[in-house]
């Protein structure tokens, strides 16, 4: 095969936006390691690409955010079937914390519309999706928007939920590695995001599968601080292998106990306290 067509390849395999590991690509296009290797650094000097740990991602997915159109349909069955999933998660009578993000959008529409209990959200998305749910009593917090997303973050966000006690939160992600953890393109997003998982019994990351692996400018939380990672497709096997060492869980379809989950209990919402 010759260079300009491994290249070709190589720049194809890497659209996705998940980082993409130098053995898959050296099976994908049966060479060595190490042709791979030199392939990915010329490829990273023509700024195609940005090489990371173990293979490669596409330049200016660690760094940059798409905007919110394009997110929105990016993996749009796979973030509707993660909404799917975290509201059958829900109990009536709960107090329930929705972050922003795309996925994060997709669980408020899920949410039955004979829910009763409590939403509290930072995203204006989120709330209006839950105007037709009559026994939802939803609070928005206030703080400085983000266009697009119409995100709310900032110091008023953050005063907000230090205030709330929910039962459950659902944050949104820019990606999940297994040793980076959860991270996230936006830094005042990141410090709300923290505050959830402090003050909710349980939290779970949204994390559909383009989002496996992908290191986000910004740290939220170690796996060891989530209860777990709700998904649409089964994750990389190190990436399983962390979480369950972190202690948490994988919901994803088809997989048992994808559909309903034991609520966090205080003990384990204090041990999530102990560990920021």
């Amino acid at each position: 095969m010759l260079v300009a067509e491994r290249h070709a390849r190589i720049n194809q395999a890497i659209r996705s936006g998940r980082v993409v590991s130098t053995v898959e690509l050296s099976e994908l296009l049966d060479v060595s390691t190490e042709t791979i290797r030199r392939d990915l650094a010329e490829l990273e000097n023509k700024g195609v690409l940005v090489r990371v740990r173990g293979g490669a991602v596409r330049t200016g997915h660690l760094g940059d955010e798409a905007p919110y159109v394009e997110r929105s349909s990016t993996a749009e069955e796979g973030k509707s079937v993660i909404g799917r999933l975290a509201a059958e998660l829900i109990r009536p009578g709960q107090t329930i914390a929705i972050d922003v993000g795309t996925t994060a959008v997709q669980v408020a529409r899920a949410i039955p519309k004979d829910f009763t209990g409590v939403v509290v959200t930072c995203s204006m998305r989120a709330a209006t999706e839950l105007a037709d749910v009559p026994g939802a009593e939803v609070h928005l917090s206030g703080g400085r928007m983000r266009r697009g997303d119409l995100a709310l973050s900032g110091p008023v966000t953050q005063d907000f939920f230090r205030d709330i006690h929910a039962d459950v939160a659902f944050l949104g992600s820019g990606g999940l590695d297994a040793e980076a953890g959860l991270t996230d393109f936006h830094l005042n997003e990141s410090h709300v995001r923290r505050i959830m998982i402090r003050n909710c019994a349980a939290s779970y990351a949204l994390v559909d599968s383009t989002k496996y692996q992908r290191v986000a400018p910004y740290r939220v939380a170690s796996l060891n601080q989530i209860t777990g990672v709700i998904t649409d497709q089964e994750p990389p096997a190190d990436l399983v292998r962390a979480v369950a060492e972190a202690g948490g869980r994988i919901i994803r379809p088809g997989k048992a106990d994808s559909a309903a989950a034991d609520e966090a209990s205080p003990s384990e919402a204090a041990g999530k306290e102990g560990q920021k």
